[in-house]
C-alpha cells in the first residue's frame, strides 16, 4: 500500500505545496520515502528520498519545486527493496517525452514483463514494478498518451491506481478491479487526485468522486474528461483498506470508513460476546470497532492504551525487529482505567500475531484481571498478491494455527474473531464487490498469470 497525489491548478506555481500537504495526509500509508515530481512549463523534475514527508522536504526545498501541475508519493514498499532508489515518482524520458508516474498497488506479471522488456534491450534503474508499468506506457506511446496507458492496461496484471504527469497532462487510472482506491476533487482553478478522501479534506478541495474501476481521467487546460478502457472486470476493492489501511474519516466507493468500522465493532459484539468491565481500543484502527462493540455490549468503553503520536504504524515497518521495537514504543497502557478490571481488547485485525502478544502482556502487567481480545476481521490466513505485505503463509498467524493456539501464543484469556460475513455486512455487501483473498482465498486475478 502507498499514498498517491496529483494537482492541477493553472496560476498556481505553488503545487508542489498542495502535493506536500496531501502526502502528509497520506502519510499512514507509506512511511519509508516520499517524493514529489513538478511539471513547470513543461520541463519536469522531482525530488525525493528515504524518510518521512517532512523529514524529505523543508521550506526550501519545497521552494525550488515551482510549477502549477504536480504528483506525489508515499512508498510501503511490497514490490522491490526499501531503498532510495525504489522511491518514486519514476520518471521516463523516452524518444518522443516524458513523464512522470507514481503508484499504488503491485503486479502479479511484473517480472515476466520486465524479461520481455529486458530482452527488447530495456535497461531498469529500480526493482519495483512500478517502473514495468512506466516503462510499458513509454514503449507504448505513439503520439497518444491515453492509447498507450491503454494498451499497457491490456498488458499488465495485478492493482494498481496511478497518477501520470506529462508535460501537459495529469491523469489518474485505476485498475479494472478497483482494488486500489483513487479519488477526484475540485479545486477552485484546478483538480486534485488522491488515495483517499482526507487528503482532499487537507486541501480543501471538494470531493467530486471516486475514479471507476477501469476508468482513465485526462485532465489539461480544456478541463477533466473521463475515458473507459477496454477492461471488463467485477469490481473487487480491497477488503482490508476498509480492516485497516485507510484513515478513518475517509469515505472510499461511497463508504465511510468509520462507520465500516464501527459496523464491524457492533457485529462482532453480537458473534463474539465477552463479560468484562471495559472495552479498549488498540488505537487508532481498532478505536471505531471497539466503539461499536461497546455501544451494541452495553460494557463501558475507556481509553486504555495511550499512543505516542510520533512513532509509525507497526504494521507496515519493513522488517519484524522494527515492527517489535515500534510497538514498544507506540503503545503504553493506562494503568488508573486497566489495574484490577476484566479487559475486551478490540483490534482491527492480527497479521502475524507478534504486536497483540506485547500488547497482552503489556495490560496484565498493568494490572488486568483478565484480558479478551475481539478482532473486528477474520483471521488473515492467505497472502496478498495485490498490495500488502503478506508474502508468504508462514508469516501469518491464522494461516498455520488454530483459534486456540493463537489466543495461548498471544496470552489472552479468550479471543475472538468477525466472521466473513459479519464484515461484509459491515460494508452492506452480501459477498459482491470486494477482495476477500486474504481471508479466504479466493483471487480475484489468477496468480497463474504471472509469468
Amino acid at each position: 500500500m502507498c499514498g498517491i497525489v496529483g494537482i492541477y491548478d493553472k496560476g498556481n506555481i505553488n503545487a508542489a505545496n498542495g502535493a506536500y500537504y496531501g502526502l502528509v495526509a497520506l502519510q499512514h500509508r507509506g512511511q519509508e520515502s516520499a517524493g514529489i515530481a513538478i511539471n513547470n512549463d513543461g520541463i519536469i523534475t522531482c525530488y525525493k528520498d528515504m524518510g518521512y514527508v517532512n523529514e524529505v522536504f523543508d521550506d526550501k526545498i519545497l521552494s525550488l519545486l515551482k510549477g502549477d501541475m504536480a504528483i506525489g508519493h508515499v512508498r510501503y514498499s511490497t514490490s522491490g527493496a526499501s531503498f532510495a532508489a525504489n522511491a518514486q515518482p519514476i520518471l521516463i524520458k523516452f524518444k518522443n517525452g516524458n513523464l512522470a508516474m507514481a503508484h499504488n498497488g503491485n503486479l502479479v506479471n511484473a517480472e515476466a514483463l520486465r524479461e520481455q522488456l529486458e530482452d527488447q534491450g530495456m535497461i531498469f534503474s529500480t526493482t519495483t514494478d512500478s517502473e514495468v508499468i512506466a516503462a510499458l506506457i513509454a514503449r507504448n506511446y505513439k503520439g497518444d498518451i491515453v492509447n498507450a496507458i491503454q494498451d499497457t492496461m491490456d498488458m499488465v496484471k495485478g492493482s494498481y491506481a496511478l497518477v501520470i504527469m506529462t508535460v501537459d497532462k495529469l491523469i489518474a487510472v485505476r485498475d479494472g478491479y478497483g482494488l486500489r482506491p483513487l479519488v477526484i476533487g475540485k479545486l477552485d482553478d484546478g483538480y486534485a487526485l488522491a488515495s483517499e478522501s482526507c487528503a482532499l479534506d487537507t486541501l480543501g478541495a471538494e470531493f467530486m468522486r471516486d475514479v471507476k474501476p477501469g476508468e482513465i481521467i485526462v485532465i489539461d487546460k480544456d478541463g477533466m474528461k473521463s475515458m473507459a478502457s477496454s477492461i471488463k472486470m467485477p469490481k473487487k476493492g480491497c477488503l482490508f483498506e476498509y480492516i485497516y489501511f485507510a484513515r478513518p474519516d475517509s469515505i472510499i466507493d461511497g463508504i465511510s470508513m468509520y462507520k465500516a468500522r464501527e459496523n464491524a465493532g457492533k457485529i462482532l459484539a453480537e458473534e463474539q460476546p465477552a463479560i468484562a468491565d471495559t472495552v479498549i481500543s488498540v488505537p487508532d484502527s481498532g478505536t471505531p470497532a471497539a466503539i461499536g462493540y461497546a455501544n451494541e455490549s452495553g460494557i463501558p468503553y475507556s481509553v486504555g492504551l495511550i499512543k505516542n503520536r510520533y512513532v509509525g504504524r507497526t504494521f507496515i515497518q519493513p522488517t519484524q525487529s522494527m515492527r517489535e521495537l515500534g510497538v514498544k514504543l507506540k503503545l503504553n497502557p493506562l494503568k488508573g482505567n486497566i489495574k484490577g478490571k476484566r479487559v475486551v481488547m478490540v483490534d482491527d485485525s492480527i497479521v502475524r500475531g507478534t504486536t497483540s502478544r506485547k500488547i497482552v502482556k503489556a495490560l496484565r502487567d498493568a494490572g488486568a484481571t483478565e484480558v479478551h481480545v475481539r478482532v473486528a476481521s477474520p483471521p488473515v490466513i492467505h497472502s496478498c498478491h495485490y498490495g500488502i505485505d503478506t508474502p508468504t503463509t508462514e508469516e501469518l498467524v491464522g494461516a498455520i494455527n488454530p483459534v486456540e493456539k493463537i489466543r495461548k501464543y498471544i496470552g489472552a484469556d479468550s479471543l475472538g474473531y468477525l466472521s466473513l460475513k459479519g464484515l461484509l455486512a459491515s460494508v452492506d455487501s452480501d459477498g459482491d464487490g470486494y477482495c476477500t483473498a486474504c481471508l479466504n482465498g479466493e483471487y480475484p486475478i489468477p496468480l497463474d498469470c504471472r509469468r
